[in-house]
């Protein structure tokens, strides 16, 4: 279910997508779809979640790395069919703020921990300074993604690679090619 409502996303976008359509294309019912998720923002943001794949990564042995394949999922999910209007429709002052909250906390926040969590091992490790403003490179890690987005720039190809390296950089880590 979670699939079709990603495409009726991807095709319409948030307002014009319909519950009982995506039931009736799942071929259930708009009350089988209420009885797991009790909002339309709690489907879609449901659905935009399971594209993100927080769960299914693990840390590897190269915080770096972990950094550059944050990024490299993060750029996969904003760059999907109608993935930036999203976000937009986030900022928007008349987005319903049940919808907002759902997608702060199913989207936003768990990729913001992600790349937290992999610069605070990387602080433990030693491979970056200690005293390092995490939370700021956090947000200079995907805001650089959105502010290309909004000044209309293509994303330089290595988006991901170079985003990190910036940034590691910034922290005082050491970057090898």
């Amino acid at each position: 279910m979670l699939a079709v409502a990603v495409v009726h996303l991807a095709q319409a976008g948030y307002d014009a997508m319909s519950v009982a359509a995506v039931a009736e294309e799942a071929g259930t019912t708009r009350q089988a779809v209420y009885r797991r998720w009790p909002s339309k923002a709690d489907l879609a943001t449901a659905a935009i979640a399971s594209l993100a794949g927080h769960d299914r990564r693990t840390p590897g042995d190269d915080s770096y790395e972990d950094l550059v394949e944050e990024l490299r999922a993060f750029q996969r999910g904003v760059s999907r069919p109608d993935g930036i209007s999203m976000v937009g429709t986030m900022l928007s002052g008349g987005t319903d703020p049940d919808l907002v909250d759902l997608y702060r906390s199913r989207v936003v926040a768990p990729r913001r921990r992600a790349l937290l969590e992999v610069l605070r091992r990387a602080v433990a490790d030693g491979r970056i300074d200690g005293d390092a403003d995490l939370g700021v490179a956090v947000t200079m890690l995907t805001g650089s993604w959105y502010a290309r987005a909004l000044s209309g720039d293509a994303v330089p190809r290595g988006w991901a690679e170079r985003t990190a390296a910036i940034v590691w950089r910034g922290l005082g880590g050491t970057v090898t090619d």
